[in-house]
């Protein structure tokens, strides 16, 4: 089918990570004033809690939220906490991610840019602890979201790539067909076979994850924007 529709991933595709480290401490120092608890055993507790959240990920491909890592950081720290400060600690860790950001890799935007002047386009992007409303914000901050038609996040919509559903949402608010899509992202199991699973056409981006350059079953691959841009008219 004819391509109709662009929608791009978000980490290691249009942004990469940066300042991880202030943004766990961020957590840690937020958790240990709630608690008390020592920072090293903070630090190990939240460890567990992002390899649960890893696990919800890939085995059951849904994302958990802000305040799940909160009542699992409890749970690990045997620790009680009443509603104000799990809604406290909920927002920390939602938002530690705004304080302490990614950045937008070099030529994401002006990509972006293009493939708006060409076909609607969307984002569709698995969350974690930091959830849709907090990566928009960033989004806003370096000029990405008035190209975007939608904006579509897992932990809004309660299931991640590569579950049929993320693209189905983002071919239904493009008003195309999930085959009219072409989504672009690094990761093969989630982006590449999620977006062929409903019959779109698919890019790997390998400019930030080259993971699965050698063994990708993309479409396309992508090592620069620039790459995308030049051959951008002969895709569309």
């Amino acid at each position: 089918m004819a391509v109709r529709a662009i929608t791009f991933d978000f980490w290691c595709t249009l942004f990469r990570d940066a300042e991880k480290d202030e943004r766990q401490q961020l957590r840690v120092e937020a958790v240990h004033e709630a608690t008390g608890a020592p920072h090293g055993t903070i630090h190990a507790a939240l460890d567990a809690v992002w390899q649960e959240f890893s696990r919800h990920h890939l085995e059951e491909q849904r994302t958990l939220r802000p305040e799940d890592a909160v009542h699992l950081a409890a749970q690990e720290l045997g620790v009680t906490l009443g509603p104000a400060a799990r809604r406290r600690l909920a927002d920390v860790f939602a938002t530690a991610i705004v304080r302490h950001s990614p950045v937008p890799i070099d030529g994401a935007l002006e990509a972006v840019r293009r493939a708006a002047e060409t076909v609607p386009i969307a984002l569709i992007s698995d969350t974690g602890v930091s959830p849709g409303r907090s990566l928009k914000r960033l989004m806003d901050r370096h000029g990405f979201t008035p190209h975007f038609t939608a904006l579509i996040f897992s932990d809004e919509v309660g299931v991640s790539k590569p579950q049929p559903r993320m693209f189905e949402a983002a071919a239904e608010a493009l008003q195309v067909s999930p085959g009219d899509l072409f989504h672009i992202g690094d990761l093969e199991p989630t982006d590449i076979a999620g977006a062929h699973a409903v019959g779109a056409k698919a890019a790997l981006f390998t400019g930030e994850n080259g993971t699965y350059r050698e063994s990708t079953a993309a479409d396309y691959v992508f090592a620069h924007w620039d790459d995308f841009v030049e051959r951008l008219s002969g895709m569309v």
